[in-house]
């Protein structure tokens, strides 16, 4: 039997490549985030008066603490690695021809950093485009965090606490950084060029990236889950018109910056409003 090896990857395969990737990623954070909501639902106290920490110490020795996090941080980046892998395998036109590269018109020629955007090319642009959005998604969703809080909707989300030392908020930024690039690269520019290559039409593809945002944010409440949707979808939309993911790395970036940041350094007085 001769197998055509130039042809494009069935659906099933892309599917199940999918599933794999989420499933070592933010898929298992969207079941996980499930399940904790359900509990703090059905916990003694109301979900309003429930704490959820983002950047928790691991250990009560400062080095042992600056490890693990770092540790973390590392290996959270991985499924990310593996996803660029993968679409970069797919590019690869090795001398036998494994894999045409006009197999895969959704994505186009050149490597799987051109194809999402990450290439570098346009820094100026891309750096404006994310200090835009991040000022447009940050704005709008203090007064939802605002809301959700007024409606008791929400988790008391703490976002961070790391002990008083010098590599606290250097960590915080790192963990901002490998929030922003998992997510975008992850859950906008893999998750929808692969639902596309499947042939999914282009409000389920936004749909599913938006809700899967959503979704590993929900052990924070319903607010959490509604204001990142949201999110979501203007992400999305953004990478459907210009094919670039960097800038809203960097508008994620920003906005966890001056979140986890923000928080650990401002007195505590100026959260009492909230």
């Amino acid at each position: 039997m001769t197998v055509d090896l130039a042809r494009p990857l069935s659906r099933r395969v892309l599917g199940t490549e999918v599933l794999l990737v989420l499933g070592l990623s933010l898929g298992q954070s969207a079941v996980y985030s499930a399940v904790t909501i359900v509990a703090r639902l059905t916990a003694d106290r109301p979900l309003s008066e429930q704490n959820a920490t983002l950047n928790a110490s691991q250990s009560a020795r400062p080095w042992l603490d600056l490890t693990y996090q770092l540790l973390g941080i590392f290996f959270a980046l991985v499924p990310v690695l593996l996803a660029v892998h993968l679409m970069d395998r797919d590019r690869t036109l090795d001398r036998d021809g494994l894999l045409a590269r006009d197999a895969l018109p959704e994505q186009g020629p050149g490597g799987a950093r051109e194809v999402l955007g990450l290439d570098g090319q346009r820094p100026g642009r891309d750096l404006a485009w994310g200090a835009a959005l991040a000022a447009a998604i940050g704005l709008p969703g203090l007064g939802l965090f605002w809301i959700a809080a007024q409606l008791g909707i929400n988790a008391n989300v703490v976002p961070a606490s790391l002990p008083d030392l010098w590599w606290a908020v250097p960590v915080l930024v790192l963990s901002a950084a490998q929030n922003a690039i998992l997510e975008e690269v992850v859950v906008v520019g893999y998750l929808m060029t692969r639902l596309r290559e499947m042939g999914w039409r282009i409000g389920a593809v936004i749909a599913a990236s938006a809700l899967l945002r959503g979704s590993y944010h929900l052990y924070q409440g319903f607010g959490a889950f509604v204001g990142n949707a949201v999110m979501g979808v203007v992400f999305a939309l953004f990478f459907l018109r210009t094919r670039r993911v960097l800038p809203l790395v960097v508008a994620h970036t920003l906005l966890d910056v001056v979140a986890f940041v923000g928080y650990a350094l401002l007195p505590e007085e100026w959260f009492d409003w909230l």
